[in-house]
């Protein structure tokens, strides 16, 4: 019996010993192109999936209206559409990082769902606020205000229904048309 305990508390210490001496010496899949981990993808998605449930907030603060979806693609533009991909052009750099960045405004096979507007907005602000590691998904909070990252959020959880022209125009990864400028005969306002 006394054997059989030592064995016991022998692989309890030397098993994480050997795991550490591989990850110190060995060959770990750092790179992006290596193969993962083996379960990688169930042993980080369990619990991200969990703590986003316990942490997403409820219902965004305001609608998604035709001003909402325009500042959401606003942002969406300057901030996201480098990695995610634009309308119809998906992103080089998206697709070399590791995991992929998912292609925001592609269709899933067989689906209607676009990018993620299957998940709740919710879902997408604790993302975009928070970041997620080891991903490349960086955290906003601090470089967007609470209302663009709801804006940004709302955009997305509508990515699969028709949006405004101007918002579509911005996901297309297009310039929108410009506010009138004043011409030249007309004086310039007033800045007091």
């Amino acid at each position: 019996m006394g054997r059989i305990l030592l064995g016991f508390i022998l692989c309890l210490i030397l098993l994480p010993l050997a795991v550490l001496a591989w990850l110190r010496f060995g060959r770990p899949p750092v790179a992006v192109a290596d193969p993962p981990f083996p379960y990688e993808r169930q042993i980080v998605e369990i619990p991200l999936n969990a703590r986003i449930d316990r942490e997403m907030p409820g219902t965004p603060p305001f609608q998604a209206d035709e001003g909402a979806l325009t500042a959401g693609a606003q942002v969406y533009s300057d901030q996201c559409g480098v990695c995610h991909g634009f309308y119809g052009k998906p992103s080089s750099l998206g697709a070399s990082m590791y995991p992929k960045a998912p292609q925001l405004w592609v269709a899933h096979k067989g689906s209607s769902v676009v990018g993620v507007s299957d998940d709740p907005p919710g879902e997408t602000y604790w993302k975009v606020l928070n970041g997620i590691r080891l991903t490349g998904m960086p955290q906003f909070k601090g470089t967007l205000t609470d209302t663009e990252i709801w804006q940004v959020s709302l955009l997305l959880a509508n990515a699969n229904k028709p949006l405004p022209p101007a918002a579509v125009q911005i996901v297309r990864g297009e310039m929108p048309a410009p506010e009138a400028a004043p011409s030249a005969t007309e004086p310039a306002p007033s800045s007091k």
